[in-house]
């Protein structure tokens, strides 16, 4: 038998809000320096850091924190935390987030050096090239440099989503890179982090629905500009919160399947959201901001960081995953795995991916069982864990009720069911129905 949702005392919410994703005006400061465009809200976590009754001096954990959402608004409340994030482009959102110990002022002036340097290179390069790059051109590295554009190499320019982003603006934010590594070092990331939000926001041709896509390729775009006005809103931030720099945030760029860099006992509470069992892959998600900084340089590169992630989806799955090992006594994820594949050959899929949904879907919550298991140790006695997930239905329409399946996990680990708080609901893209997202509640007893 599932475990039943239930709300017992826990929030309730208005699932037809729009601000379910999007920041409210409020939440802007820092959560706004760069962020997933399906992160869940701030408020969120503000709500549960009440609900558990975390305090000052306590320790919040975020395992799969990618860009932040849980430790910024820790900081902001006075709470140490500590976060997990294996994706380099998340961990290093993440970090710069929960940096406030840059000066607001020298944070501008420098930024001003950079932005004036770019200029001029840029300048000096395009003067001649008018005409040379427009909507409809698609251009090899190679290409380009007989232009005198600034380009990726090859094997990183392989890795770009197709038509991600266009020669010209790729070439600014090239230019912008170089004289960001110019800067001081205690500056170096943050100054990155502008560059990275700028890439997607302002210069890039990617969109984001259910899946990452592009747009019509932009001729142009001023990215150094648009760059520095996102420094600018940066540096507003850290003068308003100077006076909680301190507050403790650790952000450890790590597999969360393995926290053994946690000392025993030291954590009060988590509120996190894992990968949901479902074909998105998490790093196209990154690819344009993560290749242009230089964050992944190659296939190589990127394989490596597939195999540091929960298993969430068929693209990084591979040969020697052994996960499923920890839910082999689980029936119903059994059960779901078995109709995954029954539905594949009734259906006639038999690409590679297709071959794999059963497995992926048995890895990923192998993986969660793995996640909480070497979790325990270091929990303090009675600490109270909050998981954001959602039901899935994008294997073969086989509906994959999570937030009930990873209770059931939890509660042979010794974990006790709390609540399954319903968040949201949402259309699934494959079978237009509305799917739960929940928060499952748990607790620790020690």
């Amino acid at each position: 038998m599932f475990l039943a949702a239930h709300d017992l005392d826990r929030p309730q919410w208005d699932i037809s809000s729009p601000l379910h994703n999007k920041l409210a005006p409020e939440d802007r400061p820092v959560h706004a320096w760069y962020r997933f465009v399906l992160s869940y809200p701030p408020h969120l976590v503000r709500q549960y850091l009440t609900s558990f009754g975390v305090q000052p001096g306590d320790v919040m954990l975020d395992p799969f924190c990618g860009t932040g959402t849980t430790m910024v608004e820790c900081k902001k409340n006075g709470i140490a935390s500590v976060g997990f994030e294996a994706n380099p482009m998340a961990a290093l959102a993440s970090r710069v987030k929960t940096d406030w110990s840059p000066s607001a002022i020298e944070f501008s002036r420098i930024a001003k050096w950079v932005a004036e340097n770019a200029r001029q290179e840029i300048s000096e390069r395009l003067q001649d090239l008018t005409g040379i790059a427009d909507a409809g051109m698609v251009c090899e590295p190679e290409q380009l440099d007989l232009y005198g554009l600034r380009s990726l190499d090859n094997d990183a320019f392989a890795l770009l989503l197709q038509n991600s982003i266009s020669p010209r603006p790729l070439h600014r934010a090239l230019v912008l890179k170089k004289w960001i590594g110019a800067a001081p070092r205690d500056l170096t990331e943050h100054l990155q982090l502008a560059l990275a939000w700028t890439l997607v926001s302002r210069a890039g041709n990617v969109r984001f629905g259910p899946e990452v896509g592009t747009t019509r390729p932009k001729v142009d775009a001023d990215v150094v500009t648009e760059w520095l006005a996102q420094c600018e809103r940066m540096s507003i931030d850290l003068a308003s919160y100077n006076d909680r720099r301190n507050i403790p945030s650790h952000l450890i760029q790590a597999d969360s399947r393995n926290v053994s860099q946690l000392e025993d006992g030291s954590i009060s509470a988590v509120f996190t959201s894992p990968p949901y069992p479902n074909e998105k892959d998490y790093t196209r998600t990154t690819r344009l901001e993560s290749v242009v900084l230089g964050l992944i340089q190659n296939k190589k590169e990127l394989r490596e960081l597939k195999e540091g992630l929960l298993r969430s989806n068929t693209r990084n799955v591979y040969v020697a995953d052994e996960d499923d090992k920890f839910v082999e006594g689980v029936p119903e994820i059994q059960a779901i795995a078995t109709e995954i594949e029954r539905r594949r050959i009734a259906m006639g899929k038999t690409s590679g991916f297709e071959k794999q949904y059963h497995r992926a879907a048995k890895l990923y919550f192998g993986g969660m069982a793995k996640h909480l298991e070497n979790l325990k140790p270091k929990l303090r006695p009675g600490a109270m864990l909050g998981y954001v997930v959602g039901d899935q239905a994008s294997y073969l329409q086989v509906h994959i009720p999570t937030g009930q399946l990873l209770g059931k996990i939890a509660t042979a680990r010794g974990y006790e069911v709390a609540s399954i708080d319903l968040f949201r609901t949402r259309l699934a893209t494959a079978t237009k129905q509305q799917l739960r997202e929940e928060v499952l509640v748990l607790r620790w007893p020690g």
